[in-house]
């Protein structure tokens, strides 16, 4: 939205921007029909794929890396939060966290375009007597997948939002509605999605098997104050999907030249060439890199996120790593030389880099793109072009969901198997009899995984969920983010980010007594 400002993806022509309501009252620009366009399976195909292509755009450049600050796992860098107070407040979760924020304002304008076409791409085509398996249905699961997925961010960054059901908008309007009814909403999505989505289908584009992992983590998800977070019914869709991929060497997830593996259940499409790349090393890079090697040295970049202390140690200095495991040096640079030349603070000391640098500190590592470098060969030479996709479901993600399951579930014995089955993967083949899980609490159990999921994945934009959905943000988030444990500001209603101004000021029906409480 822009507020629910949206953009139409149906052909061109009707590409435009306003909000939710000017544009649902708005004739097309090419004088059709609007029911007739969306109830016409091959125009809406068209718009179907611009949904994906605008979906991308969520992971792009600074719009990739915002929803991963301020956790345990990353932090903007110190560069940053020094010439940015604004910014910074995604870290420190002081005042410059409001509802002026502008990354948070983009963060929410980017998502509700989509989930309003989807909206009515369903409403057009989700009709009585839809055959599962036609054409049609295959776009209405699609188009309910992304609705599903969008707005399970949507509610878990925001809580209680607008449900965009266009059969019921003369009722639901475009105000924010009760958070059981929302959560209701996201599964019933998901649950259609899952019966209508094709099981395979072309890269980066959702399936059945995308759906169910979705809807498990929906389960597992969903508030307990709405009464439907069931971990058995999340078991369940997991055991559903979890036979259809098969995990691959840690590397080859983050190798170019092997994408989209049998491990894969959605994956984001990018490559090198402009427009299609996600630009996101200039955020991840270093800036003491960069200065140093340049634009054309592929893992220079910026410092706009880098890794928790937490997050890049060793277990021996309080962090998560322990020895021999292969995911720490796939998942983060430690080693900053380049053909023989070590670089050093002293290029970027002019900027009196003071007590906090953290330039040559350790840096993501999982989306460096080699083809961007100038020894590559193949003329991109500007990390600012890297293009690697980016995993947005995967079958290691899904097993460490199932073992929570079944911890939750009293089979904690069971769940310690599964994670052993991903640990085994992180040491190559074979884990060592020290480093497997053995029996342990069920408490014991939900600290662990918190651990272990940031060993598994690292930067791949879900820790952010995992500390709200388990209540563990406040606590984790002051203990390990640095920012966050200097400011000592952080509060329970953090865990929720701030509704727009933009957004009150253009729909008449989210006022600023509607905004999250602790915002202004």
């Amino acid at each position: 939205m822009k507020k629910f400002i949206l953009k139409v993806f149906i052909v061109s022509a009707f590409i435009g921007l306003a909000s939710c309501k000017k544009l649902l009252q708005q004739d097309s620009l090419t004088k059709l029909d609007e029911s007739a366009v969306y109830s016409d399976v091959n125009l809406v195909q068209t718009s179907l794929k611009g949904i994906y292509a605008n979906w991308l755009n969520c992971r792009v450049d600074e719009q990739g890396t915002v929803l991963m600050m301020g956790t345990d796992e990353t932090q903007q860098g110190a560069f940053q939060m020094k010439t940015d107070a604004s910014k910074g407040g995604l870290d420190r979760y002081d005042g410059n966290l409001n509802s002026l924020q502008g990354q948070i304002t983009t963060q929410w304008n980017l998502r509700w375009p989509l989930v309003n076409e989807a909206a009515k791409i369903i409403n057009g085509l989700d009709k009585p007597g839809l055959v599962p398996g036609s054409k049609a249905a295959g776009v209405v699961g699609e188009a309910s997948f992304i609705r599903g997925f969008i707005d399970f961010e949507l509610a878990m960054y925001w809580g209680s939002i607008p449900i965009r059901d266009l059969s019921r908008e003369n009722t639901l309007g475009l105000k924010r509605q009760p958070l059981k009814d929302v959560w209701a909403f996201i599964i019933s999505d998901l649950i259609k999605a899952s019966t209508l989505c094709p099981q395979t289908n072309a890269p980066g584009r959702a399936t059945s098997g995308a759906a169910l992992a979705m809807l498990g983590k929906a389960y597992m998800s969903a508030p307990e104050s709405t009464g439907l977070r069931d971990f058995d019914k999340a078991r369940n869709c997991f055991e559903q999907m979890m036979g259809r991929y098969t995990l691959v060497p840690y590397q080859n997830l983050f190798d170019y030249t092997k994408p989209n593996t049998v491990e894969a259940i959605l994956e984001f499409q990018y490559s090198p060439v402009s427009p299609n790349n996600n630009k996101v090393q200039f955020q991840i890079g270093s800036r003491a890199v960069q200065n140093t090697f340049g634009d054309g040295c592929y893992f220079s970049g910026y410092d706009k996120i880098v890794p928790t202390i937490h997050a890049y140690e060793t277990v021996a200095n309080g962090g998560v790593w322990e020895d021999g495991d292969l995911r720490r040096d796939q998942s983060i640079r430690y080693d900053f030389s380049y053909y023989g030349v070590t670089p050093t603070y002293d290029i970027i000391s002019w900027e009196g880099l003071g007590a906090n640098h953290d330039e040559l500190n350790p840096h993501i590592k999982k989306y460096e793109d080699f083809r961007t470098d100038s020894h590559s060969g193949l003329g991109y030479n500007n990390m600012y072009n890297s293009g690697k996709d980016m995993p947005v479901l995967r079958l290691g993600d899904i097993k460490l969901c199932y073992a929570e399951c079944l911890n939750e579930l009293g089979k904690t014995g069971d769940a310690v198997a599964v994670v052993n089955e991903v640990r085994t993967r992180a040491w190559g083949g074979t884990l060592p009899a020290d480093r497997a899980w053995t029996a342990m609490s069920q408490d014991d159990f939900r600290t662990k995984i918190m651990d272990e999921r940031i060993r598994e994945l690292f930067a791949e934009n879900w820790r952010k969920i995992d500390l709200i959905r388990t209540g563990k943000f406040v606590d984790l988030v002051k203990k390990y983010n640095k920012w966050a444990a200097q400011s000592g500001t952080i509060q329970a209603f953090n865990s929720l980010l701030p509704i727009p101004d933009s957004e009150m000021k253009l729909n008449d029906q989210i006022t600023p007594n509607d905004q999250n409480p602790g915002y202004k």
